[in-house]
């Protein structure tokens, strides 16, 4: 009888330690998060230690790229696993997102997992699917919050990325029995650029080089010369920069003017004494352009140290709760963002450096310690690829690849091509594009405010300086590109693309 109860004691232990409930997931999306502005990218950078460490202790994708360089549109095809034209959210400025179509949120959901979403999501307050949700109203604020959960409309005092993770970690304590799912959506690190008070003077003493391409002239680029992302133009001194005449008008500032009394002394004590330095040097052109270049890096990384300590809290809640074992853990943006890189900021283009995302995974029981991961992904991928390590049923109308061999250490390449295409006619005056990479060569068709072609050997020209779409060297490269183009766009089924190509 001992010999009985003993082995149903085992068979209860074994159980439970690999049969009770399928992986918990935690998807951490920041907003305009470079992947050059993370120390796990660029390792003389210090600024992110939790980010850093979580791909230390996980994998690093050194080619993540996203299908449309824009936040709603992003995280549009993060839940969807399906291209912007399918998922019907081609851009903030017209789009409405048809919450009634799938998602891997949904199918998680009819599997009995818990799911949330709980921060910035940027496609309307109508969700389903979610067991729970409680979503940053539009692009949020940093300071004072107003969320939307199913009880309504309310405000939060304190700083926005304590209070998402906060959210976040009280989810997952109250579901912490259960399978669950939270896509925590972090505000930062998206303009305007306010840290947290903590963290003021954490980057104010580090030197920014000047990226080599900041006086780029656009020389080859007709559609680059049209822009508004300027830091020289077009990075307003108030509104970015907090470089305002008088206290009276940094009040007036929708960003400030909801700050508590305390909170606004805090950003009068940091900022007026440099813009009081800034009126005693009376800078001018170049002088002025990368003095607002060094002063739009160094709040953009105080704000993202904001986050990253944020990001840490989460961690060592799965750990220190038992959980970490059992959490896949991804951290990406959604999408990249200029540093300054040909004189700009903020995103949208095919090039590098808003096309490539940073992305991170962690699973201690899947994903081997110190992984890199150097074959093509998209975040059109990520959704299959939960579904699959759910043990869930792929939807057949998800568009994207799941990269769970990646994650086992398979070296195997799950996209020959990737496909990009931005819709936006609006703001920052950027050309709608669409096109596609290799990994070695980029052809892209721009249309509406630019008609016209350019294609790039990344391997000879990485920053993408030259288009050599009339170079007659590379003719025969850009008719096979071109082959490809169409091929990918009939298999992604883009109607308005392929019309266009005939154009």
């Amino acid at each position: 009888m001992k010999k009985i109860i003993l082995l149903m004691l085992l068979l209860g232990v074994m159980m439970g330690t690999y049969g009770q409930k399928k992986p918990n997931i935690v998807i951490i999306i920041s907003d305009d998060h470079a992947y050059q502005a993370i120390g796990a990218y660029q390792p003389a950078l210090k600024n992110t230690p939790n980010l850093d460490k979580l791909a230390a202790e996980g994998a690093i994708f050194s080619k993540a790229y996203v299908s449309n360089s824009i936040c709603g549109p992003s995280r549009a095809v993060l839940l969807t696993g399906k291209y912007s034209h399918k998922n019907g959210f081609k851009d903030n400025e017209t789009s409405t997102f048809d919450f009634s179509q799938d998602s891997f949120i949904k199918q998680l959901t009819n599997s009995g997992y818990k799911t949330s979403w709980i921060g910035k999501i940027h496609l309307g307050y109508k969700l389903e699917g979610f067991t729970d949700y409680d979503i940053l109203v539009g692009q949020g604020h940093y300071f004072n919050p107003d969320f939307i959960s199913p009880d309504g409309r309310h405000r939060q005092q304190g700083y926005v990325s304590d209070i998402v993770t906060d959210k976040a970690i009280d989810w997952m304590k109250e579901h912490r029995d259960q399978p669950f799912c939270v896509v925590i959506g972090h505000k930062a690190t998206h303009r305007t650029w306010m840290p947290d008070p903590q963290d003021f003077g954490v980057n104010d003493e580090e030197e920014f080089e000047l990226p080599e391409t900041f006086y780029d002239d656009y020389r080859t680029r007709e559609a680059a010369k049209l822009q508004e992302m300027s830091i020289d133009k077009d990075m307003q001194m108030g509104y970015d920069l907090k470089m305002y005449p008088t206290v009276a008008d940094m009040r007036k500032d929708g960003n400030f003017a909801r700050m508590d009394d305390e909170q606004f002394q805090k950003y009068i004590e940091y900022y007026r004494p440099i813009y009081d330095d800034l009126q005693k040097r009376k800078l001018k052109g170049k002088e002025l352009a990368e003095w607002k270049y060094r002063r739009y890096m160094i709040d953009y990384q105080n704000t993202a140290r904001s986050m990253d300590r944020n990001i840490g809290r989460v961690t060592d809640y799965l750990r220190d709760s038992g959980l970490e074992d059992n959490t896949l853990v991804i951290y990406l943006s959604d999408q990249g963002f200029y540093m300054g890189e040909h004189g700009w900021f903020d995103k949208r283009w095919m090039y590098e450096e808003s096309f490539r995302t940073p992305m991170i995974a962690k699973m201690p029981t899947l994903i081997k310690a110190h992984s890199r991961i150097d074959q093509q992904v998209m975040n059109v991928d990520i959704a299959p690829t939960l579904l699959q390590i759910a043990q869930v049923d792929v939807p057949q109308d998800m568009q994207g690849k799941s990269f769970l061999p990646l994650l086992r250490g398979d070296k195997k390449k799950i996209r020959d091509v990737l496909y990009y295409h931005y819709y936006e006619k609006g703001e920052h005056a950027v050309s709608p594009h669409f096109g596609i990479s290799d990994g070695r060569y980029k052809l892209i068709r721009l249309y509406h405010k630019v008609e016209g072609w350019e294609f790039y050997d990344l391997k000879a020209d990485p920053q993408e300086m030259i288009n050599r779409y009339e170079d007659p060297k590379f003719k025969k490269q850009i008719e096979k590109m071109k082959a490809k183009l169409v091929l990918e766009i009939k298999k992604v089924d883009d109607k308005e693309a392929l019309e266009l190509l005939d154009k």
